[in-house]
């Protein structure tokens, strides 16, 4: 049964709707509530039980295929870093060769590095102990500290892979891992300065006192700092050289071809695991164990939202919405805008920048002819205009934001007027950037 734009339309709204007050009121896993608009959204345009069923299993398993290893293996590094201590001894080389006056500069560099290989929540409680030891010895603001930490955490988040909305958005896409690493992390330096200077401009005269219940330990334990960063930056360099090495390679010379394999993400991220249990001697099995055990504990319910907003996706191709659109709509004139536009809304309305992203990539897919982004660079930049816009913007319906708030002792009025405004900054900044780069790239 063939229905108009504007019907189909009004189910899309109607399911982005049930997502978003679902997750925000009534506080129920984003799990359920995509699986829920895909049921609504699948009945609505006349689909069988069984063919929304079975779309819904399609969507889901494709998406897992493609990023379950990669987020297993990447959530695994993250917590190793953190369990050896890595993170922190980055971020005091950093700190101790800028020095006191650029101290909120040297909390977002060593934020954007950490949080190359960890989540931004992750790595924000780990590095709030020396956040809060800076922020005593320099006199300057916790405000201006922390939100030029939690920026510097939120700019790579957003951007680039492993983190789970740019891998679910770069495989719904279809965008090359090591290509979207590179430029995410280029993209992403102007959002973490934007962020540190309006952290430093707005948050020097708040008042709100250090919590002390954070146990910081500075007692300089850890790996060398050459140890800590071959984690962090060898699997970035191998998918990264993967990226430009020729897809026949045939007859290429056996060094290529051992590369080529190093560099495929899931081995790339393996090669990180190994070297990141290097950081610490003297495994115990119960240790080891507990660390494995969690992180995959953490990547299933990660993986879980990521395979039903592909499911979501499914389901909305389905509809043909994309076909619909682009006879309808002149989406050639807006580019990488819209994908921007969608994936902010998307974003301020229901909090989380990952289910932001996943969403708005399985809308913009069909898309891709009509916005004239479906080359392989339009692709690229398509997938880093919604990481942009998968900032825009964070306030009180968004996790991370009351972990920022709850562990720097930051109030609310101070997290909206230093935080929140800044994400905003950030967005902004990166679709600019992200667009003088598609036009020189």
């Amino acid at each position: 049964m063939t229905h108009s734009l504007a019907y189909i339309l009004t189910l899309l709204v109607a399911g982005i709707a049930l997502i978003v007050i679902l997750s925000t009121r009534y506080k129920i896993p984003a799990f359920f509530s995509l699986f829920l608009a895909c049921v609504l959204v699948g009945l609505g345009v006349g689909m069988p039980v069984a063919d929304v069923l079975g779309t819904v299993k399609d969507g889901f398993g494709n998406i897992l295929k493609n990023l379950g290893l990669i987020i297993v293996l990447g959530t695994t590094l993250g917590l190793l870093l953190e369990y050896t201590g890595s993170t922190t001894v980055m971020a005091n080389f950093l700190l101790k060769r800028m020095g006191k006056r650029f101290a909120p500069l040297a909390m977002s560099i060593t934020g954007f590095f950490v949080g190359l290989p960890i989540f931004c929540d992750s790595g924000y409680i780990v590095l709030i102990g020396l956040n809060r030891s800076m922020a005593k010895r320099t006199g300057i603001s916790i405000a201006t500290m922390s939100v030029s930490l939690a920026t510097g955490l939120l700019s790579v988040h957003c951007m680039v892979p492993p983190h789970p909305g740019a891998s679910a958005a770069a495989a719904t896409i279809g965008v090359n891992f090591g290509k979207l690493i590179l430029i995410g992390a280029i993209a992403s330096i102007p959002a973490m300065l934007i962020g540190n200077w309006w952290a430093n401009y707005a948050g020097r005269n708040a008042c709100d006192k250090i919590v002390e219940d954070i146990d910081e330990d500075e007692s300089g334990h850890g790996p060398s700092l050459f140890k800590a960063c071959l984690p962090v930056f060898v699997p970035i360099i191998l998918i990264a050289i993967r990226s430009f090495l020729t897809k026949g390679i045939a007859n290429d010379p056996a060094w290529v071809k051992v590369l080529f394999a190093l560099g495929d993400p899931v081995i790339a991220l393996l090669i990180g695991v190994l070297l990141a249990l290097n950081c610490k001697r003297g495994w115990h099995k119960s240790e080891l164990s507990k660390i494995l055990q969690d992180s995959v504990e953490k990547a299933g319910g990660i993986l879980v939202v990521i395979g039903m907003g592909g499911a979501f996706g499914a389901i909305l191709t389905a509809t043909k919405l994309g076909d619909h659109l682009s006879q309808s709509m002149a989406l050639g004139t807006m580019g990488l805008f819209f994908p921007f536009l969608l994936t902010a809304v998307l974003k301020t309305a229901q909090g989380s920048s990952t289910v932001a992203i996943i969403t708005a990539s399985s809308l913009v897919l069909p898309l891709l002819p009509a916005l004239g982004l479906d080359t392989e660079n339009g692709k690229l930049f398509c997938v880093l205009a919604m990481g942009a816009g998968s900032m825009t913007v964070s306030h009180a319906n968004d996790a991370y934001f009351w972990v920022i708030s709850r562990f720097s002792g930051i109030s609310m009025k101070t997290m909206l007027k230093v935080y929140t405004v800044s994400t905003l900054f950030m967005g902004i900044i990166t679709l600019a950037t992200v667009y003088i780069l598609s036009k020189i790239w």
